[in-house]
C-alpha cells in the first residue's frame, strides 16, 4: 500500500515545476527501500549439459507491467517469493544498467501479474557455480521453449571470468533475448 500511496503521491505531485526534486526526496524516503544499484552482466546461448552442476533451481513466472525501453517495471514470482523490480536503460554496450528491486507479498504479485501486458515469461532458473561467479541459466517455456540462456553478474565492464564449455555465443546486448522483448517476439517466431 506505501507503494500505492507514492505512486498517486507522485502523480498529484507531477502536475507541479518541482517535481523533479519533491520525486527525488519521497523516492529517497520510503521505508524499506532497495537502494538503486548498477547492474552488469554478460549473457549467453547455452549448448551442451548443465544442469548436473546446478546447486539450485528455481521455476521463475514473470511478465512486465511497462517493457517500454529503458523502463521497465517487471513482476516476479521466484519460487516461493515475488519482487517487483525496475531496469533503467542499457548502456551501448547492453552490459549495464540501473536496477531498483524489492520483495513483495506472492499474494501481491499475482494480483499484480492480472495487470501485466499480455506475454508471461515461464522458466526455470539453475545457478550454477564457475570459479569466483554464479552463472544464471534459464531454460525457457511455453512460446520461449527452446531457448538456454546463461548471465554472469559482474563487479565491472572489464572483470574477467571462465567460460565453462557448455557456453556458447555471447548475446549481450541483443535485445531480442532481452526478457521484456521475449514476451512480445517469442523465440517460437523468429
Amino acid at each position: 500500500m506505501q507503494i500505492v500511496s507514492f505512486i498517486r503521491q507522485h502523480i498529484i505531485t507531477s502536475t507541479h515545476h518541482h517535481i523533479t526534486t519533491s520525486t527525488h526526496y519521497h523516492i529517497n524516503t520510503l521505508p524499506h527501500q532497495k537502494t538503486m544499484s548498477q547492474e552488469i552482466e554478460r549473457k549467453f546461448l547455452v549448448k551442451g549439459e548443465y544442469k548436473s552442476q546446478a546447486v539450485r533451481s528455481f521455476r521463475i513466472v514473470q511478465a512486465y507491467l511497462s517493457s517500454v525501453t529503458g523502463r521497465t517495471v517487471r513482476i516476479r514470482i521466484k519460487g516461493e517469493k515475488a519482487y517487483i523490480t525496475i531496469k533503467g536503460k542499457s548502456n551501448e554496450s547492453g552490459l549495464s544498467r540501473y536496477e531498483w528491486e524489492k520483495e513483495i507479498p506472492v499474494n501481491e504479485a499475482e494480483e499484480l501479474l492480472l495487470l501485466c501486458e499480455p506475454g508471461a515469461i515461464d522458466k526455470t532458473r539453475y545457478e550454477i557455480p564457475v570459479g569466483k561467479h554464479i552463472f544464471e541459466v534459464d531454460e525457457f517455456y511455453g512460446d520461449n521453449s527452446g531457448l538456454t540462456l546463461a548471465e554472469v553478474e559482474l563487479k565491472d565492464e572489464t572483470e574477467s571470468f571462465i567460460k565453462p564449455e557448455w557456453l556458447g555465443e555471447e548475446v549481450t546486448g541483443d535485445r531480442r533475448y532481452y526478457n521484456s522483448c521475449l514476451t512480445k517476439l517469442p523465440y517460437k517466431k523468429w
